[in-house]
Order: structure tokens, then sequence, then C-alpha cells
């Protein structure tokens, strides 16, 4: 039975985090960005010399997922290296190098009346994260939120608790060097459901939730939430290879598309075959992915075209299956329709992409699909906020308000119109 005064004072306590949040959000609006850019490069280097605390905590995070069977592919999400560790340093310093999106200008026009109406980014506000095993989250959110100017609440997943901690001490530490409010970075360890429904609805505080995980915790905040909400869902990725695709190439491509990285939500889950290439390019990319122990899922027409211990029939479960894993689902289609047709059905709008010579083809697949990104002659796995030029993102969205795709600075802001008048009257 639930401690109901414990229940009450805990509420108390995280709608005053929240609250405190939301004051620290008015400081950082306004911080310079030679300000925010100091406090980023500061955290990269107390983050490095903090890297024996850091592991240590993350050791004991690991001993216990170990323990309770946690499976592979969170471990290796989980787990903080040396090298790790250098990259989220390295990632901090590219931050502090991106432009600053406060204050930027993106329409400025003279009106009849003759004000002059600009349009002006600016911070969100508080943006909470939700998200599961991925300590080297809880830094990229962080940074991501401060130099566009947002305070964060970060819910990481009880299996990174200790590491979370250790990180978020670190970057309290280092904004209070700067005089600037800790409470810009908040960390929730709490995996009390009935607790995280109470922060969901603290719209008074709290401008954006992000969830970043697996279909329950997406269904659970959408069920849950009085806030706005950015979903970033499952990663099916599809690549169609189409009649006239460059077969080397296209083999290469979607073999290291899988094997290159299984885990990530960007690598390519299925391959779909225009039958008129089939026989050519099944044989061959079977016998490429057996040197990296891909297992190939393969529909019937593509069971007859290769063998091995890694080629298993497919079921219906292995269409729009997430594998995270060392596994491909491989369908042999009759046409780019009916490619597109399973893209509709199965995938999660995360990313698709088409291997094709043609340019007419390339651009009917890309008006065509729904898909935060849409990739032609090229892996999935580009699909990526420093890939495509953003220096870093929070996530992947797949929904479509009020960001579509990679998350970097400027999707952490929205836009207010700024009106310069001389006296106009109405």
């Amino acid at each position: 039975m639930r401690d109901t005064a414990a229940d009450t004072s805990r509420f108390t306590e995280l709608t005053e985090s929240a609250a405190s949040a939301r004051t620290a959000s008015r400081v950082l609006a306004s911080v310079s960005t030679d300000a925010k850019n100091a406090v980023l490069r500061d955290l990269a280097a107390a983050i490095l010399a903090a890297r024996a605390d850091v592991l240590d905590a993350n050791a004991r995070d690991m001993a216990v997922a170990r323990e309770s069977g946690l499976a592979d592919a969170k471990l290796r999400r989980l787990e903080l290296t040396e090298a790790g560790l250098e990259q989220m340093a390295e990632g901090l310093n590219q931050i502090a190098e991106l432009p600053d999106p406060i204050g930027a200008v993106t329409r400025d026009a003279t009106v009849s009346s003759g004000l002059r109406v600009k349009k002006v980014r600016c911070p969100l506000g508080v943006i909470m994260m939700i998200y599961e095993a991925r300590p080297g989250v809880t830094i990229d959110a962080f940074a991501l939120c401060l130099k566009a100017g947002n305070a964060c609440i970060l819910k990481g997943g009880r299996e990174a608790s200790e590491s979370n901690a250790a990180l978020a001490a670190i970057a309290r530490a280092v904004l209070t060097k700067h005089s600037l409010p800790p409470h810009a970075i908040t960390a929730i360890t709490t995996s009390d459901r009935d607790e995280i429904k109470h922060l969901l609805t603290l719209d008074e505080s709290i401008d954006l939730v992000i969830p970043r995980g697996g279909r329950s915790l997406i269904d659970f905040v959408h069920e849950h939430a009085r806030i706005p909400t950015v979903q970033h869902f499952n990663g099916v990725c599809h690549i169609y290879v189409a009649a006239d695709a460059d077969l080397p190439r296209a083999i290469e491509i979607c073999a290291t598309a899988k094997a290159s990285a299984p885990a990530p939500c960007n690598a390519t889950e299925c391959v779909l075959v225009d039958r008129t290439v089939a026989d050519r390019f099944i044989p061959a990319f079977a016998e490429r992915v057996a040197k990296d122990n891909v297992t190939i899922h393969a529909d019937t027409h593509a069971m007859k075209l290769a063998a091995g211990p890694h080629i298993v029939p497919a079921t219906e479960a292995d269409w729009g299956n997430e594998y995270l894993s060392l596994d491909l689902a491989v369908r042999v289609v009759a046409e780019m329709e009916e490619a597109i047709r399973h893209i509709d059905a199965h995938g999660t709008r995360h990313t698709e992409a088409i291997l094709t010579t043609s340019d007419t083809r390339a651009a009917d697949f890309t008006r065509r699909v729904d898909a935060s990104c849409v990739i032609t002659n090229a892996s999935t796995r580009f699909n990526d906020g420093f890939q495509l030029g953003l220096g870093a993102e929070i996530g992947i969205s797949t929904t479509k308000i009020h960001a579509f795709g990679p998350m970097g600075l400027e999707e952490l802001t929205t836009q207010r119109f700024v009106v310069e008048g001389t006296g106009q009257t109405r």
C-alpha cells in the first residue's frame, strides 16, 4: 500500500524542482553566447578531470545491469569508456563552436503601415527529456539546451542512475562556477510511475517533453502528458534497391547500414529488393553480410536465391521489427510502388532510402515516402545531427510538430515576432 503522505511530499518536491528550472530558464534566456560557450568548454575539461569518478559510477551501473539481465543492446548503450568520455568532451567543444541560434532573425520586412516586422529565434524555456539507458544523453541534452537558452529536466533510466547523477553533478558545479543557476540542469532519478505522471502534468513550469526510448515509454508519455511532446520513436529504417541501382555500391551500402552499428535507431532493419535485380543482388549481398555475422530474415523469394546458416525464413513479425542487433530483413518487391506500400505499412517515419541511378525515380520516391529523412544513394546511418551538419542532436523526432528529424539547436528554439514602430496607431 502506498504512503499517501510520502507521495504528497515527493510530488511537492518535484513541483518545486520544475519551478526552479522555470526560474533558471528566465536567466538563461538572456545569457550571452560567450558565457554559454565558456560553460561548455569548462564542462568538457571538468568531465575529463573527473573521469575516474564517472567511470566508477558507470561501473556500478553496469554491474547492477548485468546482474539483472539487461539486454546486450542496452548494455552497449549504458557503458561509458575512456574513449567515450573523450568523445563527450569533444562534443561539448564542438557545440561551443556552433552558431548561437538565439536572436537569429528569420524574417525582416516592413509592412504597409510602416511597421518593421521581424521574426526572431528565442528559447522554448524548460525542456524535459525522458530517456533510457544512455548516460551520454545527459550531457548532450544539457549542452544543447544550454546553448539554445533552455533549462532542462532530465529523467534518465534507472539503469544509468549512478552515471547520470555523477555527470549532472559536474554540470551543476560548472554552472555555479560561472554564477549561473544550477537548476539549469535537474536530474530526476525516480522510476515511480505516479511521480513521472505528476511531472507530465506540470505545464506551468515545463514547455516541452521529449521521450526517447521504446514503444512503452512513448505510449506512457503520450497518454499522461498535459505538456506538448516531441517523440523520438523506433527507427525501422528501409533501403529500397531499385531496378537500376549500381549493385556493387548497393551491396556495400546495405551491408554497412546494418553491420557498422546495428543498435542505433538509424541502422537499416529491412532491405527491399526490386525483383528485376534480385537474382544478382541477393546472392552477392548474402555472401557479403556473412562476413559481418549478419543474419538475414528472408522472404520466400529471397530464400530461393541465397543459402547458408545465416539465412532464415522471415515471418510476418520481421516486417516492422527494430532488431537492434545483427539481424536484417530482406524482401523482394515487384516494383517501387510495392516498396512504398511496404514502407507505409511498416516504417516509423524515421529514415528511408532508395538506391537508384534515375533522378526521376529518386525524386518520386522522395516526394511520396513519409519520413523525417529521405536519402538517395547513401546509408540510412547518415540521419544523424552531426552527419547532417547540425553539429549535434538531442534525438530524432518522428512527429511533425514542432520538429521532424534530428533535433539540433534550431529545433530547440521557437520563433516570436518583434515589431518596431514609429508611432503607428490603429
